[in-house]
């Protein structure tokens, strides 16, 4: 796709003073000034790129996928102009639609990006396999983007759409809303505090997929009609092709390997953001399978472990990172009282420093605690050296409109989703592999990279 070109206008400056006359009259004073003013409230969408958006100015936003998760999206940032809305689904979009009346509808979003002139920023919350060309698109147009986690499906979409967004200096962040609640801002400072020692041992898990999708089947035989209000060719987008069955839609398509990254994407994602944040995690050395249920060729085991190992940063050693999914969960520490739940209903994670452990809950959303709470009541809590945040959406749209980047951009967001990608390919390939970061390669085991990058089906491009 290309990209919109930028044009160039050329503008002969005025002089100040009239021909042959040492003064301007008051009337030709008034009419430069409104020509002026004229040209400058041109919208800069007219002239291609992204535009200059004042904090007092409504932001045009245009969503892709927009029922479920999409419509959620959409009510956090009500406060701006929805002007176009596109969902290859239009029963599922329909109470979306009647909410937003005066918004263009399309089903294609190429076609959206390509026609709707006036949109300054656009929310992805489709389906993980639409997330990286969606995207991608948008970024090439100057146009800030939201997208939900994981921010794509594969490690190579992830590493080209973190450069392309800072190439183009557009706003961006990825739908972990964990990370912008106070949770997260605790946990970093207590453990940049020295709450627990240095940490060397991390757990995090949860109970998905569980009874939330299936996952360890096999692709169904039978081929029935896709629904009218459904455009499946559209749905597939860049994945291979294959006959409509409700086994993926709406919402089982995380299983499977075509379209969805399994737990790791879903609440991987949200579970480890606090881990990376915390404990300043980049590229880890080696990743490996501890034991999984049920994998196949089409979907994700039933329950899986796979470890992650990270090399010492500048001011932390190295640690040990193990996810847990479908219900398994690790050691219940023995400094958890009888009463106390191991996490909550979306997992959580346990922080083993060598002066004692943090428990968080899934997200980190609500406040970790240092286990036993004895200890929690005897500790004396740091300053909040973080800047707090106005809202998940809310750090976006600041940053649409000229403020500092969110905390969960594309810079963040795009290399901690390479890292929980890499772990599906531990799953699918069954090894311990070793992970050359800069250069993009698993160096051990030369098949398994084949996973890293994926073949778009013909018409669609990243």
């Amino acid at each position: 796709m290309k990209n919109n070109s930028k044009t160039k206008i050329g503008l002969r400056r005025a002089s100040s003073r009239r021909e042959g006359s040492g003064s301007i009259s008051r009337r030709e004073f008034m009419t430069g000034m409104a020509a002026t003013m004229a040209f400058t409230i041109v919208p800069r969408y007219v002239l291609g790129g992204t535009r200059n958006i004042s904090p007092n100015e409504k932001i045009n936003i245009a969503a892709i996928g927009v029922g479920g998760r999409g419509a959620d999206n959409l009510d956090a940032v009500s406060s701006e102009n929805i002007v176009a809305l596109c969902d290859v689904d239009q029963q599922r979009a329909a109470p979306t639609f009647k909410r937003y009346p005066n918004a263009k509808q399309y089903r294609d979003f190429r076609q959206m990006l390509e026609k709707q002139k006036d949109v300054d920023a656009v929310i992805v919350s489709t389906p993980d396999h639409i997330h990286a060309p969606a995207t991608m698109m948008a970024i090439k147009m100057g146009k800030h983007v939201y997208c939900e986690k994981p921010l794509t499906h594969s490690i190579y979409e992830a590493r080209m759409i973190a450069q392309a967004a800072r190439e183009n200096k557009v706003a961006t962040q990825m739908g972990i809303q964990g990370h912008s609640d106070e949770g997260i801002r605790l946990l970093c400072e207590w453990i940049w505090d020295g709450a627990i020692g240095a940490v060397r041992e991390v757990h995090t898990w949860t109970d998905r997929p569980g009874n939330w999708w299936p996952q360890g089947i096999s692709r169904p035989k039978d081929t029935p009609t896709p629904p009218p209000t459904l455009d499946w060719d559209l749905w597939l987008g860049p994945a291979p092709n294959r006959p409509y069955n409700p086994a993926y839609v709406p919402f089982k398509w995380r299983g499977w390997w075509d379209f969805g990254t399994g737990p790791l994407g879903d609440m991987g994602i949200h579970n480890c953001s606090p881990i990376f944040w915390a404990l300043k995690l980049g590229c880890p050395t080696s990743v490996e399978l501890v034991s999984q249920e049920g994998n196949n060729e089409e979907t994700g085991p039933v329950k899986s472990i796979v470890r992650y190992e990270f090399p010492a940063r500048s001011d932390m050693q190295s640690v040990t990172l193990t996810w847990y999914d479908g219900g398994h969960t690790p050691l219940r520490p023995e400094e958890l009282e009888p009463d106390r739940r191991l996490g909550d209903n979306d997992g959580g994670s346990l922080f083993i420093g060598q002066k004692g452990k943090i428990l968080a809950p899934g997200w980190c959303a609500a406040s970790p605690r240092l286990i036993p709470e004895s200890k929690m009541k005897e500790y004396k809590l740091p300053p909040k050296t973080i800047p707090r945040s106005p809202g998940h959406h809310q750090e976006w749209i600041d940053a649409c409109k000229g403020g500092k980047p969110p905390t969960a951009s594309f810079d963040f967001s795009g290399p901690i989703t390479e890292v929980l990608l890499l772990g599906n390919i531990a799953i699918r390939t069954g090894e311990k592999l070793l992970w050359d970061g800069p250069n993009m390669k698993i160096t051990n085991v030369p098949d398994a990279n084949k996973y890293i990058k994926r073949q778009y089906r013909q018409g669609w491009t990243l």
